[in-house]
């Protein structure tokens, strides 16, 4: 059964029959917000283009560019973070973007995957994350497809143009989810990616 949680909320990531949890999926989902009224009837020059990013701790820390899973670098070089591609619009229900985390395959040093979503050329074409809406992180089981827990962000982020949405921890073999929701001024993948360093 999914738990569905709160800002700053941790859970732990277990299958619910007691098995070994191998690899999960975290799926990243946001809807445009629609305008209404007399200004609903003209077309935008560019739909807001989220990219969702995985950044790869060691010892709690970015050690490395090649750490960071983005659409410039969608598979880690050890292949056990898959970035599943680059949706340029958020158009469609469920899951506008995919991650997938093979948990035997990540080195043992790395204890930490952040999941982080940056607004693509957000400063050229004034756009934030106050003009989104409906957005959400989940993970959910590869081998079964049983949602595991999901975190709906409802606060208003008007002029961020960055969110670090969760993090996955590993701590004595044991794996965490913890709801973060914690929007940022940083315009692309490379400033975010500071903030770990």
């Amino acid at each position: 059964m999914s738990v569905n949680l709160v800002k700053g909320q941790k859970v732990e990531l277990k299958k619910t029959n007691g098995g070994v949890l191998r690899k999960v999926v975290v799926g990243l989902g946001w809807d445009e917000m629609q305008k209404k009224g007399f200004f609903a009837s003209f077309k935008k020059a560019h739909p807001i283009d989220c990219d969702a990013s995985a950044i790869i701790c060691r010892n709690g820390k970015l050690v490395n560019d090649s750490d960071i899973v983005y659409f410039g670098n969608l598979k880690h070089k050890t292949g056990s973070v898959i970035h599943m591609g680059d949706n340029l619009t958020g158009a469609g229900d469920g899951d506008d973007e995919q991650i997938t985390v093979d948990l035997e395959k990540l080195p043992s040093n790395c204890d930490k995957v952040i999941f982080v979503v940056n607004i693509y050329m957000s400063s050229e074409r004034n756009q934030h994350f106050g003009m989104i809406s409906n957005a959400f992180i989940r993970i959910f089981d590869a081998e079964t497809n049983q949602e595991l827990c999901k975190y709906n962000l409802t606060e208003d982020y008007s002029g961020m143009t960055g969110m670090i949405f969760g993090e996955m921890c590993r701590c004595n073999n044991i794996w965490q989810f913890n709801a973060i929701g914690q929007g940022t001024h940083d315009n692309d993948i490379r400033s975010l990616a500071k903030r770990f360093r």
